[in-house]
């Protein structure tokens, strides 16, 4: 049995011809976030709200598969959320539950084909998924499906799920795709959606983020839980790992796919990748990173005149390193929220300068002072020296830089993308060395403790991972490496 893939969407796609710039204003990147509603006459429209609100967990590509029980409606599209739709494409995405998807291309490549809610004719009838993070067997598993006949149209590894789903010997689709998942090894929240119901799962190890919510009488599932807030939903509490969810016209069923294995949420998710309004693992992201910034204050002093933070994840760090040192903080870098984040057909120089107009110093801030910097994390060092030199430039007498978070010296398989430890100058740099390659006066990383106790963790959770995934700082991988 095989699957055929909707290629040409019926409101549309865009495909514009551009590059973007986004790559190159930070180190790392997530690959997606996803956005579920059942139940809600204008489903469409707020999953567009929703996605809006996980706009910073993707920024390449966004799409929207809605339904009204007969037929689907499908817009996808490169670009922003509101680059991709416009209120005319809204309005024709009928029907009261949709998924919808925003997308960072660790995986894959910038392409349209790859732009999710991906769309499939299946046996049953119209099918679209969904997917955050990324399978580490699937390469393995588009091999032996291939070897079995089938014929795959993009190369995102979300298309390996619908393809075993096909070959399932289960004629029930709940139970074709229970059968699916435990075959995948990796980090995934999938969203899948027919005509007539929702499946929602989360990986076994619980290393994405899924959540799910209520709106009157609709339910809601959303990567983080400011997805949430942006529909008004409440939060009613997280998708369990390894956890599979149905929802269709007889209410929401709640059974397991997989045991909990080695539970494992992507320490990153706090450090770097969530909004710090989002709530995750019972945890909030903004004071997570107070408390991290606030650790590094004890575990690395230093004798300055100003802290500052890099936008815009690491000012809730630099805010606590500032009130646990005493010295104050300052508005010291900005980031320029209106330059254009795409070029058409840009040559090298048109790059350099949307490199230098994404972040500015604030000169009468930092001129003639001793500079405290905090970052949330040094992968490639690339980003982090231009940083400093820009501080420098502004007359910055000395620039100290602090990180909030361990040397990141192994690569991440589950949807961020550093996958060689070629790329990671950790990897191979000590401290000292780093420090000199970035041209700070000094530097210091959080301790692996002080994330640990930073973070924090509702419940009884043992060992010394405490329930996170560390493998990019200790190179101890929660699951199978294929």
């Amino acid at each position: 049995m095989c699957v055929r893939r909707v290629r040409m969407e019926r409101i549309g796609e865009q495909s514009p011809d551009v590059w973007s710039v986004e790559g190159a204003d930070r180190e790392l990147h997530e690959e997606c976030g996803v956005f579920g509603i059942w139940g809600h006459p204008e489903a469409a429209q707020l999953t567009y709200y929703g996605l809006l609100a996980l706009q910073h967990r993707g920024q390449e590509g966004a799409g929207i598969v809605s339904s009204d029980g007969r037929r689907f409606a499908v817009h996808r599209g490169l670009g922003l959320v509101t680059e991709v739709f416009h209120s005319d494409y809204l309005q024709r995405l009928h029907g009261d539950r949709a998924i919808g998807h925003v997308r960072y291309p660790t995986h894959g490549g910038n392409r349209l084909e790859n732009v999710q809610p991906l769309v499939f004719n299946y046996r049953g009838g119209e099918l679209a998924v969904a997917t955050n993070g990324a399978l580490v067997n699937a390469e393995a598993l588009k091999h032996h499906l291939e070897q079995q006949g089938s014929i795959f149209q993009s190369s995102s590894d979300t298309e390996v799920i619908v393809h075993l789903m096909a070959r399932s010997a289960h004629d029930e689709l709940v139970e074709a795709v229970k059968e699916s998942l435990r075959l995948l090894i990796g980090a995934y929240a999938f969203l899948i959606l027919t005509n007539e119901k929702m499946i929602v799962a989360r990986d076994p190890n619980g290393l994405r983020p899924l959540s799910l919510g209520r709106l009157g009488e609709a339910y809601v599932f959303a990567s983080e839980t400011c997805a949430l807030d942006a529909v008004g939903a409440e939060w009613i509490r997280d998708v369990e790992p390894g956890e599979m969810i149905v929802v269709d016209r007889d209410g929401l069923r709640a059974q397991r796919f997989a045991p909990v294995a080695r539970r494992a949420i992507c320490a990153f998710e706090y450090i770097y990748f969530a909004r710090p309004d989002s709530n995750l693992e019972g945890v909030n992201v903004h004071v997570a990173r107070k408390l991290m910034g606030k650790r590094l204050a004890e575990e690395a002093p230093v004798k300055a005149d100003v802290v500052t933070g890099v936008p815009d994840s690491s000012i809730s760090a630099a805010i606590g390193f500032a009130e646990a040192s005493g010295i104050p903080y300052e508005m010291g870098l900005v980031k320029n929220r209106y330059v254009g984040r795409t070029f058409i057909r840009p040559d090298q120089a048109k790059r350099e300068l949307g490199v230098k107009i994404k972040l500015m110093a604030m000169r009468k801030v930092v001129e003639g002072k001793r500079v405290v910097m905090v970052d949330d994390s040094i992968v490639r060092g690339t980003t982090s020296r231009r940083i400093v030199q820009l501080l420098r430039d502004a007359g910055a007498k000395e620039v100290h830089v602090r990180i909030s978070s361990p040397m990141v010296r192994y690569p991440c398989f589950y949807g961020v993308d550093i996958s060689t430890r070629e790329e990671l100058i950790a990897a191979h740099k000590e401290v000292e060395d780093i420090r000199r390659t970035i041209g700070a006066d000094s530097l210091a990383f959080l301790s692996l403790e002080g994330l640990l106790d930073a973070i924090g963790r509702a419940g009884p959770l043992s060992g010394l991972s405490r329930g996170y995934c560390l493998a990019c700082f200790t190179g101890d991988y929660p699951t199978k490496r294929v």
